[in-house]
């Protein structure tokens, strides 16, 4: 007996069509199971045809199971904490998305994270430098050059295309708010925000940057503490629409630390709130680890932290517990560091500690390993570690046969003339196919430094866009020798004008491992800051997949 054949009525557009129960008379299987099961065939073949009129992403993968092809994201949104900066510091954001995506439409803008219910436009005061707009009303428009969407409504910052960023300030004050900021379309793929405060009040000072990140639910810190002279803060902040309960989780040398007043915290939405750790702890730690984990919801999170007198910034996420951790960026010119590692495992960490130089990774003097108890937080002081040398440290099992996974920060100071600053570099993971930092200035502010983690060379292509006030790009291909890094000064748009994007791409060897340092002297202070690049994930992975209408008769 043959199988009835039942043909997907043809689609009308723009109009999906009305479905036309099947005509069963005549044919076997006729009863009301046999008829209704016929019928929802008939509905699965509409909605097999409408997916035949999508061809696959890539035809070359076409009748081949299994297939793959990439494709561009298509939507990017990166939440900045609130700036610590009270009345005596000022804050820039930079938004920057590179030139070179597969369209132009889209968009990107910035806006200050406030309750739904108050949201409103930006502020005069808030008007950026270069290129870009911080008012929808300056484009009678409402779309802004080179293809892109009209900017929310309460847009702060508005990015006018790919390949030039713009800049501008935050809100002023100490009550200044966190910021989302969404790119989409050709905006999105490699979409960068940086927040870069300068803080002159002396109990404060320094150069606090930071690469604002996805919102996520799980983030571990090293290098916080709650000795005497020290003011160090988690900042959360929730960027989406549905409330947040937020758990904030202390390890120190003894072990996990008992907080209640630190669970269960709620953030609403559209809300952003600092805590101070020396508030939730009395006792004094010099070292600790700080786990921010999200029970519902999605927030934010960073740590900034300020030694008195001595030097500020903001710390960055540490990359996930893995058994080797690199932490790039150390400048030629450290007077000390500090390393800070955290065992989040059941298990002890015993570590080899290596620092890369002009000539490969080197075990340092008396500075040799490092052991971790399980649960708790070790640190060592490593003193002038990189000799005079740009470097990275890394840190890897000493018995490769007993990884046990670690989170790591090290602090770096430099020093002039009794006056210093501090950084805080996290580690972090390589570059992947691209990375992109936004905030870079010229007139030698900006040294981008390189790391070839394993045992082959890599290359490197760093671009520098145009500036958000004018400048022509500049490109410049780097040989990473194995185990070394290498410095990268000079690398500025021609003519630059304003701040300007840096985009890094590995081109061929192994893994590279990328920071950039800004530096900018004031008061006679060696202010600096140092963020690692991070791979920008700007495409994704989209399998091949075959409509297959007649399993449903299988």
């Amino acid at each position: 007996m043959k199988k009835p054949s039942i043909k997907a009525p043809a689609l009308k557009k723009p109009s999906m069509p009305a479905i036309k129960k099947p005509s069963l008379e005549g044919l076997p299987g006729g009863s009301r199971t046999g008829r209704s099961l016929l019928a929802a065939v008939a509905v699965l073949g509409v909605v097999f045809g409408i997916a035949e009129l999508r061809p696959p992403a890539d035809p070359s993968t076409a009748g081949r199971p299994g297939g793959a092809t990439t494709a561009q994201v298509e939507r990017t949104t990166l939440a900045c904490p609130a700036p610590i900066q009270g009345l005596l510091a000022s804050t820039d954001l930079t938004l920057f998305s590179p030139a070179g995506g597969t369209t132009e439409a889209g968009g990107a803008s910035l806006s200050d994270v406030v309750p739904p219910t108050a949201a409103a436009p930006a502020s005069p005061s808030a008007a950026p430098s270069g290129s870009g707009s911080a008012s929808p009303s300056a484009n009678p428009s409402g779309k802004p050059a080179g293809g892109a969407a009209a900017p929310a409504a309460n847009a702060r910052l508005t990015l006018a295309k790919p390949g030039v960023p713009v800049t501008g300030r935050a809100a002023p004050g100490d009550t200044a708010p966190g910021t989302v900021a969404t790119a989409t379309g050709g905006f999105a793929p490699g979409f960068s925000v940086s927040q870069t405060t300068v803080y002159t009040d002396q109990a404060r000072a320094g150069l606090y940057g930071l690469d604002c990140a996805p919102s996520g639910t799980d983030f571990w810190f090293a290098g916080a503490s709650t000795s005497p002279g020290r003011t160090d803060y988690v900042s959360l902040t929730n960027a989406d629409s549905a409330p947040a309960t937020v758990d904030i989780r202390l390890v120190g040398e003894k072990g996990a630390i008992d907080l209640d007043a630190a669970n269960g915290i709620t953030l609403a939405p559209g809300t952003s709130q600092a805590v101070r750790l020396n508030t939730l702890l009395k006792a004094e730690n010099a070292d600790l680890a700080v786990h921010v984990v999200v029970r519902d919801g999605r927030v934010g999170a960073a740590l900034n932290v300020a030694d008195e007198g001595k030097g500020a910034d903001w710390v960055a996420p540490s990359a996930a517990p893995a058994a080797v951790q690199v932490m790039p960026g150390l400048p030629a010119d450290a007077a000390s560091a500090r390393l800070i590692v955290a065992a989040p495992a059941d298990d002890d960490a015993d570590l080899k500690i290596q620092i890369s130089g002009k000539n490969g990774w080197f075990t340092p003097a008396s500075k040799e390993s490092l052991h971790v108890k399980a649960g708790m937080v070790a640190a060592l002081d490593l003193g002038n570690v990189n000799k005079n040398e740009v470097g990275a440290i890394r840190l890897s099992p000493s018995d490769p046969a007993h990884p046990t996974p670690v989170i790591a920060t090290v602090r770096v100071d430099r020093v002039n003339n009794g006056k210093s600053d501090a950084a805080w570099i996290s580690a972090a993971g390589p570059v992947g196919k691209r990375a992109v930092l936004a905030d870079n200035r010229g007139g030698g502010a900006t040294t981008v430094l390189l790391t070839a983690t394993s045992s082959s060379a890599a290359k490197v292509r760093l671009t520098a866009s145009a500036g958000s006030g004018g400048g022509t790009p500049a490109t410049k291909e780097v040989e990473v020798p194995a185990g070394t890094t290498v410095a990268v000064q000079g690398l500025e748009p021609a003519g630059v004008n304003g701040v300007y994007g840096i985009t890094a791409e590995t081109l061929s060897g192994g893994p590279v491992v990328a920071a950039r340092m800004l530096a900018i002297a004031q008061k006679d202070i060696p202010m600096f800051t140092v963020q690692s690049f991070r791979d920008d994930h700007s495409t994704v992975t989209v399998p091949y997949a075959e409509n297959d209408p007649g399993l449903v008769l299988r």
